[in-house]
């Protein structure tokens, strides 16, 4: 199942912890259930959103890297 986004987070250009402060902003803006998108180029951000959600237990669907960007899919619980 692939769920759209309910929103897009761009994130790019940003450093630690930026990325994973607007991701806790956009997500707290979403219903539950609703899936958040999420592209940042910090490669900090790969093990920070991996921990984001297992501290706050929302749902990585998948996260992934393109050239210098990095993508993930966040669903809230």
């Amino acid at each position: 199942m692939n769920t759209p986004a309910a929103q897009t987070l761009d994130a790019r250009g940003l450093n630690c912890p930026l990325p994973i402060l607007r991701t806790k902003k956009a997500i707290a803006s979403l219903s539950v259930g609703e899936v958040l998108e999420v592209t940042a180029t910090d490669p900090g951000s790969l093990k920070d959103m991996e921990s984001f959600c297992a501290q706050t237990g929302n749902e990585l669907l998948a996260s992934g890297q393109s050239g210098g960007d990095f993508f993930f899919r966040i669903r809230k619980s």
